[in-house]
């Protein structure tokens, strides 16, 4: 027969059956065939019986006296008869689980095992009658345990996943916290080798609009071809090069040109690679940079954003160690050991925010820099980026020069993208004149608004109002050219007229300056004469900025105020009441005397006024040719 622990019997509340007796308990579950007495109860609830030797006892009862009966420690229902084939398959399905747990999932004693069913009912001695009954109830065990066991399994397998969910997601949150994300920063590339890139391909005659940064910079490329020729007469080759300027202007292009007229290697890095918060990794990277380029001398090493590695060292809690990175910089440029050959191109848009001791000579020696291009520069820059597109030949990149002051090269070439765009969306051939000033106004000013829906009385208010500005800035001498006069919702406004200048103004006369707030006041003169005080709208208010914005700066910086003579006033607000005053009083005076030029302008000359504001009621757009036509 087989043996069950004593843990375990406990575990199924059978503690109180002795080992021994096990066969026994199996047999009592079995049914007997004898003859059935039927019970004689009086009421339908019955005492129970005084509680047995064990627990077992107490819930099932003795079946041989009574199987109809389930004797508990209290009253319970008389329970209705059921067959005894019922009985029977049930006790023996109550003896296969017990077995089945006895043999599979409890701990047993060693003994003789059963390799087969048939074998196990051969130990038992089991009756042919209940041996059917005896495989039906353990298979019926067997499937429930594998259920079980299956339903325990899965169980675990989703616990599993979703405790790795858990720990993925608390560690994706620590990392995204300040002061902890850097342990899960990586450290790739920390002793890589660096490799040198070829530059080839970019010469000087791609870098366009900035000749004397080209130039500066064709005495380092001789440098890195012929070093002898300067170190014959005891000179020494430059360590470094600063490129200063604003971002666009084309400082990374020109460390590449030099890298390619000089066909040398050109180590290329950015600031922020060397910005990291683990103690030593930034200063470790400048030493394998500098390794590798002393191993390959003479080359140049480029490291762009300079700001980002060398600005000038404060004590940082958030940063304690972003001196180490710097302090190597420093010693690697001009230091004890010797750094021949080997020729660091530095860009920033910031140079104010770097070390003083990076900016010595010694280290940078040369400082070149980079402004905007001017408009014989930009002229270039155009007709460079017009060779790449399809461009209609009556397209004039000077025109476009002069309406653009102050853009950078990257802007320049974002016009050119843009009026390509706009072609291809129109579905044209080539790129005309008229994408290049929609992209220019729509970079100026914002895109139009045609769904704008704006009534008669508006739109012949700001026609009026248009062409106020520009009959005052036709007919006024030191007036810069009228480039173009539109009643196009675009942006912020309802209508503009753009002005051309001829040259870039350097500096500008004080008639140039009152020539500009006289343009300013036509817009609102024009209202004034044609519709009357009362209709006066508020679409000056941004003219009115630029003419009060001009005439204090001819009063407090420019010295062209007859009364206040020539001394500058930094801070209006600090000067005494009596200054304040004074300041005041000549704003005014010079902004009334502005009106007054404009509006005796427009009076002298109110046809013209209105044929040019009737035109663009029907036009809504005229370019320069257009309205000197309309006079």
């Amino acid at each position: 027969m087989f043996s069950v622990s004593v843990r375990n019997l406990r575990d199924l509340g059978l503690s109180d059956i002795r080992l021994s007796q096990l066969d026994e308990l199996v047999s009592r579950l079995l049914p007997t065939s004898g003859p059935e007495e039927p019970p004689t109860v009086a009421s339908p609830w019955r005492t129970s019986h005084v509680s047995g030797d064990s627990f077992f006892h107490n819930k099932h009862g003795e079946l041989k006296s009574d199987p109809n009966f389930v004797s508990r420690g209290f009253k319970t229902l008389r329970k209705p008869r059921r067959m005894e084939s019922e009985l029977n398959l049930e006790a023996t399905n109550q003896l296969a689980f017990f077995f089945f747990l006895s043999q599979g999932l409890l701990q047993r004693e060693k003994g003789p095992e059963a390799q087969s069913l048939d074998q196990l009912l051969t130990q038992k001695n089991l009756p042919d009658n209940q041996q059917e009954a005896f495989k039906t109830g353990f298979t019926e065990g067997f499937m429930r345990s594998q259920a079980y066991t299956q339903r325990t399994q899965d169980s675990l397998r989703r616990t599993r996943v979703i405790l790795l969910v858990l720990l993925l997601l608390g560690i994706y949150g620590l990392s995204r916290t300040p002061f902890l994300s850097v342990r899960f920063r990586t450290t790739s590339g920390l002793d890589s080798a660096v490799d040198p890139v070829q530059m080839k391909n970019v010469t000087f005659d791609h870098v366009k609009g900035v000749e004397e940064a080209k130039n500066e910079l064709q005495e380092v490329v001789e440098f890195l071809k012929n070093p002898q020729k300067f170190t014959v007469l005891g000179g020494k080759l430059p360590k470094g090069i600063l490129l200063v300027g604003p971002p666009g202007t084309g400082k990374t292009l020109l460390a590449r040109a030099v890298a390619g007229e000089a066909d040398v290697p050109f180590y290329y890095a950015s600031g922020s690679e060397f910005d990291e918060m683990f103690v030593g990794v930034g200063a470790s990277r400048i030493r394998n940079l500098f390794k590798e380029a002393k191993a390959n001398a003479p080359c140049v090493i480029f490291i762009d954003e300079l700001d980002s590695v060398g600005g000038k060292r404060i004590e940082s809690p958030m940063h304690p160690y972003s001196r180490q990175t710097i302090n190597q910089l420093l010693a690697e440029m001009d230091g004890f050991k010797p750094n021949e050959g080997v020729i660091v191109v530095g860009a920033t848009n910031f140079a104010e925010a770097l070390d003083n001791a990076l900016v010595r000579p010694g280290r940078f020696d040369m400082q070149v820099t980079v402004p905007r291009p001017d408009v014989k520069g930009r002229t270039e820059i155009l007709n460079w980026y017009l060779s790449k597109i399809k461009v209609d030949t009556a397209v004039e990149a000077e025109i476009i020069a002069r309406g653009t002051v102050g853009f950078s090269g990257a802007e320049l070439e974002n016009l050119v993208n843009q009026a390509a765009l706009k072609a291809a969306v129109d579905e044209k051939e080539m790129v005309t004149m008229k994408d290049l000033e929609f992209a220019k106004d729509k970079i100026l000013m914002g895109p139009e608004r045609r769904s704008v829906e704006i009534d008669k009385k508006n739109k012949t208010i700001t026609a009026y109002h248009e062409s106020g500005h520009a009959i005052v800035a036709y007919f006024t001498k030191d007036a810069m050219p009228i480039n173009k006069a539109t009643i196009m919702p675009r942006g912020p406004t309802l209508g503009h007229v753009s002005m051309l200048p001829e040259n870039d103004r350097w500096s500008e006369t004080r008639a140039q300056l009152l020539a500009q707030m006289d343009v300013s006041m036509g817009g609102r003169v024009a209202e004034e004469l044609i519709f009357g005080d009362d209709n006066i709208t508020t679409g000056a208010s941004s003219d009115f900025d630029g003419a009060t914005k001009i005439a204090k700066m001819m009063v407090t910086r420019f010295g062209m105020s007859d009364k206040l003579g020539v001394m500058t006033y930094g801070d209006v607000t600090k000067q005494s009441p009596e200054t304040q005053a004074a300041i005041e009083r000549e704003v005014r005076v010079l902004l009334k005397d502005s009106y007054e030029r404009a509006k005796n302008l427009l009076k002298t000359y109110s046809k013209e006024h209105k044929t040019l504001a009737d035109a663009l009621l029907q036009y809504e757009t005229l370019d320069a040719k257009e309205i000197k036509l309309v006079r």
